[in-house]
């Protein structure tokens, strides 16, 4: 998992939670690199998975939860650094339907190991979009964060449903209709 994904969590910890919380989840996990992050290094997955939980624990907020309020700040970290990639879409449901061949292989430009879910099109309409999610990594909440995200920067509104289609998360099927 790249670094940027580690050092902005850490930094959104700090701003909502404080930095001795930061230092409690870090201090309380096993992590191989001490918690010592950089935005281009690549990590383990399981480190942000001993985050995640630790800080569940202390803020009784659940990990779903916590990914939905990091999908948020992290899309805010895209409009900041990547503007133009934002403004090649004049519409929501286009943007998450060009993930896999757009958005996706930019990313890899800049991170070329990164590794990233896929969002496979099954249906798309003026109107709706459905995706399938298919990761390693339970993470279909950051990208349902993300989502909500996008039609929030396109002043528009959307129905999302997530469904799992495996119990541990690793594939989600997500129904978009714009509202």
């Amino acid at each position: 998992m790249k670094g940027i994904v580690f050092t902005e969590f850490l930094d959104l910890v700090e701003a909502k939670f404080g930095l001795e919380m930061v230092d409690k989840i870090i201090t309380e996990s096993n992590l191989e690199s001490e918690g010592i992050y950089t935005s281009v290094g690549t990590y383990k997955f399981s480190e942000m998975l001993q985050l995640l939980q630790h800080l569940s624990e202390h803020t009784d907020i659940s990990i779903d939860d916590l990914l939905l309020v990091y999908a948020e700040h992290f899309f805010s970290v895209i409009e900041r650094s990547y503007p133009g990639l934002l403004n090649t879409y004049s519409d929501p449901l286009e943007m998450l339907s060009s993930i896999e061949n757009h958005i996706h292989i930019e990313v890899r430009k800049i991170y070329p190991d990164a590794e990233l879910p896929t969002f496979e099109v099954v249906d798309k309409t003026q109107d709706s979009l459905v995706l399938i999610y298919k990761s390693n990594r339970a993470m279909h909440h950051f990208g349902l964060g993300l989502m909500n995200k996008t039609f929030e920067h396109f002043n528009t509104k959307a129905s999302i449903v997530l469904e799992k289609i495996k119990d541990d998360g690793t594939e989600v099927k997500f129904t978009i209709h714009k509202i």
